[in-house]
């Protein structure tokens, strides 16, 4: 099994949106518009490549992004700086792999040099014991809960501290930046800037 994980691009979208509402009551369905929104302004949105075929994807945002999810409002609420998972999924063949993993690895990496928070939630209802003990076993703890408006089901609003920011922060961001090395300046977020502005044209 050969995996790559990349940047998501616009030929995406359509596998994307196809992985994303098969994947059952756990994931809120999408439709184009709303992906192609998605895709315009999260800071984060990176393909599972499986052989050569998309396999999954995870979706997150900073703190500034515009993004109307009433759990990202949540967040936006009470913390200054954080990355927010919206959502990570996995085609229903390759589930069981350890693509999750692979993805909160990858995403702690981006997070843990620009915030000091990583957050995301898990549906309550229906509960899913194998989502709460996954995320308790990466180290998120319950930060609080609330009702989604438009949906009625009760979510766990989860938070990860990322210890290396307080090093990050100290060392480089207030000395003037993050080192110029390659796997920083792919992921940095002016690099997306253009992919956003083509999104919104």
């Amino acid at each position: 099994m050969n995996l790559a994980l990349r940047e998501a691009c616009e030929n995406d979208l359509d596998a994307v949106l196809a992985i994303n509402n098969a994947a059952g009551p756990g994931i809120l369905p999408l439709d184009g518009e709303h992906l192609r929104r998605l895709y315009a302004n999260a800071d984060y949105f990176r393909i599972a490549e499986v052989d050569g075929h998309a396999a999954g994807f995870l979706l997150a945002f900073r703190e500034h992004a515009a993004h109307d999810s009433p759990n990202f409002n949540w967040f936006a609420e009470r913390h200054p700086a954080f990355v927010y998972i919206d959502r990570v999924v996995i085609a229903g063949n390759m589930r069981g792999h350890g693509l999750g993993r692979v993805f909160y690895a990858d995403v702690h990496s981006y997070a843990e040099v620009r915030v000091p928070l990583l957050t995301c939630e898990v549906f309550l209802e229906p509960p899913n014991d194998a989502v709460v003990l996954f995320h308790g076993t990466y180290g998120f703890r319950e930060l609080g809960q609330q009702v989604m408006p438009d949906i009625g089901r009760r979510v766990s609003l989860l938070g990860k501290e990322l210890c290396s920011f307080a090093f990050v922060r100290d060392t480089y961001l207030a000395q003037g930046g993050l080192p110029d090395l390659p796997w920083l300046r792919s992921r940095d977020v002016p690099a997306r800037a253009p992919r956003r502005a083509a999104a919104q044209a």
